[in-house]
């Protein structure tokens, strides 16, 4: 019978390095730790957020890494070209996060509630991945963590795109 070190020693050097596999696929323009974004507003039930657009692949993957925050009226909004199962890491985050999945016509499919942070290439094969059940998603928007509480944003709220 294998002892518990025999058990957790090849687990953990595999974490290790499906973790420093995860970080080196990732695009080198995503790296950086300074990404412009182009920005738009949107409409959250009767809340206005000024949102960073994530449209490239690169975009998306970079997403809110290495930001220390977000203020209330501001979000991330990652826009897809057609409705897809999208699911979300938290690699180098800093804060929690609420996420909603949006279809094409702007109403939420999911909700995900202060999705906490993933700060290492190690937290990233134990860190969850968010994938709105399997419904399929034409954009999803980040905002700072409490932001569907303190705003009463639920499943039958509704997304209207001002300027993206």
């Amino acid at each position: 019978m294998a002892t518990r070190a025999q058990v957790l020693i090849p687990i953990a050097i595999a974490a290790v390095i499906i973790g420093i596999v995860g970080v080196l696929t990732i695009p080198a323009d995503s790296k950086l730790s300074e990404v412009k974004f182009p920005m738009g507003t949107i409409k959250l039930d009767d809340k206005m957020l000024d949102v960073q657009i994530a449209e490239t692949d690169a975009q998306k993957v970079r997403g809110l890494m290495f930001q220390n925050e977000l203020a209330d009226d501001q979000g991330m909004i990652f826009v897809f070209s057609q409705e897809q199962i999208v699911p979300i890491w938290m690699l180098n985050m800093q804060f929690p996060l609420d996420i909603i999945w949006f279809d094409a016509d702007g109403n939420v499919i999911h909700i995900a509630k202060n999705v906490p942070p993933c700060k290492s290439a190690l937290e990233t094969v134990t860190c969850t991945v968010q994938n709105a059940d399997g419904k399929k998603a034409k954009y999803v928007l980040e905002v700072t963590g409490g932001f569907t509480d303190k705003f009463h944003i639920t499943e039958s709220s509704k997304m209207q795109i001002i300027s993206i």
